[in-house]
């Protein structure tokens, strides 16, 4: 595993992948409502980030068709954009993406609302939120990666949710996918000790029912094995000598 520690120059140039990211997750807020195909949601996503100067790094990615990722309900991570796909009171929607800045990335995911939803909806998208900033109390020089995923287990599981083992967030800097792997559930062992200068995705997927998934015939959309609902929420974050900086969040 090869870990990269950042240089001040290019934690400089990740801030600024990250602010405009946050920029871009905050205009699509605005926007979602019933009646609105996911890929309403992909063609401004696509010119938010075009009109900064930068790429969205999902695009062409592995072969993903998309600038984001766009999951409805219960599909828990990467549904692709679809004009068929139309928005309907009630939903809940995790939006997913990134965007390189000269070279650079920052990654980052949040659920919303569609209209007027249910009060279970709105809480497993509190909860999923309030998992991530429990795990990151645990990134700061000196403490090992796993406390981070103990601390989003346990936050969650306290309110009977499961956490997706399939998928893991990640390190992150001139790839989209950097190491280490980061789970939301506590492996055995402690991790890696985490070093000032890390930057890492940190982005806990959490299931109202069972925590197991299942991939659909697209190859891409990861939905819940028991048809309830997902929660995702992610941001790219700085480890530093005493706590972490949230690069996508303004």
């Amino acid at each position: 595993m090869s870990v990269t520690i950042k240089s001040e120059h290019e934690i400089g140039l990740m801030r600024e992948a990250g602010r405009l990211l946050a920029i871009m997750h905050e205009e699509l807020q605005k926007e979602i409502k019933p009646g609105m195909s996911t890929w309403d949601i992909n063609h401004m996503a696509d010119t938010i980030i075009r009109d900064f100067g930068c790429v969205p790094n999902f695009l062409n990615y592995n072969g993903y068709p998309a600038t984001i990722c766009t999951s409805v309900n219960d599909e828990v991570v990467h549904g692709i954009p679809s004009k068929e796909r139309i928005l309907q009171d009630g939903d809940i929607i995790s939006l997913d993406c990134g965007l390189i800045y000269k070279g650079y990335h920052s990654d980052a995911a949040r659920t919303w609302g569609v209209g007027e939803i249910s009060k279970e909806a709105q809480r497993l998208i509190d909860v999923t939120k309030q998992s991530f900033f429990e795990g990151i109390k645990f990134a700061k020089e000196g403490n090992h990666l796993y406390e981070i995923s103990k601390a989003i287990q346990d936050y969650a599981e306290g309110f009977g949710y499961s956490i997706v083992r399939d998928l893991v967030g990640h390190g992150i800097g001139t790839h989209l996918h950097e190491d280490p792997q980061i789970p939301n559930f506590k492996p055995k062992g402690r991790g890696l000790k985490l070093q000032a200068g890390m930057t890492l995705a940190i982005e806990p997927m959490i299931n109202e029912g069972v925590y197991d998934v299942e991939w659909l015939d697209d190859d891409w959309t990861v939905v819940t094995a028991d048809g309830k609902l997902s929660a995702h929420y992610e941001n790219t974050i700085l480890v530093t000598k005493d706590g972490c900086e949230i690069l996508t969040l303004r």
